[in-house]
């Protein structure tokens, strides 16, 4: 091996030797790094609207009964068969049990006549204020499926003894309203990212990766009417009903970032 190489593979040894022994002594070199993190907070953000019209398959009767006695047995006796008359009716129109799901049950005392000012008893007095009978309300809240016994279901109640009708809705089942809630999704996700391309492009932007996503559901359900109290004494036409339609509307927002 020539002078000239054995020259600089001594030094390269040395160097590693001093380097050991260093190390041993000392300690290892201190070395450290740090990582420096942004955060863009400069967003774009769109949004787009899917909307989705259906024909209800469900209706959703609210309805119930009052009864005014005396006795605060005799009213609940009656309430109790009025409703068991009404429950085997619809039962009888193929409603299931799960579908008939009470929503409130109250007693309340009747006084015959309430305290005025100018009725005002003394203390030492006793109030001539008396219970003279009690209400029993029972409320229901039933679900009729297929939508064309809605009007069969109502005349049941009615012709049962029911003489509260709350109200009507119409909507669709759990199953249709996922298929038709997802469908209404992908339609808004679709307009806003079409409408991000196309604001972003006039704008001579640059659009990055999508950061967020918001979404609001708007269901609008249709109503059949209905409300207050029912007169059982006089003749009853029979119930016609009009579903019409229930739309599914759900927005959503994309936040993108820009470049």
């Amino acid at each position: 091996m020539s002078r000239d190489v054995k020259i600089p593979l001594f030094a390269i040894v040395i160097f590693f030797v001093v380097l050991f022994l260093y190390t041993k002594i000392a300690g290892p070199f201190p070395f450290s790094f740090s990582v420096i993190q942004t955060t863009k907070t400069n967003l774009f953000s769109v949004s787009g609207t899917g909307k989705v019209n259906t024909i209800p398959d469900t209706a959703v009767i609210s309805a119930g009964i009052t009864v005014n006695t005396t006795n605060v047995g005799d009213a609940k006796n009656q309430a109790n068969t009025i409703m068991n008359n009404i429950t085997s009716a619809l039962k009888k129109l193929g409603v299931e049990d799960k579908n008939i799901k009470t929503i409130n049950y109250s007693v309340t005392p009747e006084y015959n006549s309430p305290i005025t000012i100018d009725k005002i008893v003394p203390l030492n007095t006793a109030s001539s204020q008396k219970i003279i009978g009690y209400t029993v309300t029972e409320n229901v809240q039933v679900k009729v499926k297929p939508i064309d016994k809605a009007n069969q279901a109502v005349d049941s109640i009615t012709g049962n003894g029911g003489n509260v009708i709350g109200n009507v809705s119409f909507t669709v089942d759990d199953a249709t309203q996922k298929n038709l809630e997802n469908k209404a999704r992908q339609d808004a996700i679709k307009e806003a990212k079409s409408k991000a391309q196309t604001l972003a492009s006039a704008a001579g932007m640059r659009l990055g990766n999508v950061v967020d996503v918001q979404e609001n559901y708007y269901p609008r359900v249709g109503y059949g009417g209905g409300g207050g109290n029912i007169d059982l004494k006089q003749s009853e036409p029979p119930t016609d009903l009009n579903p019409g339609e229930t739309t599914i509307e759900i927005t959503v927002t994309l936040f993108y970032e820009t470049r």
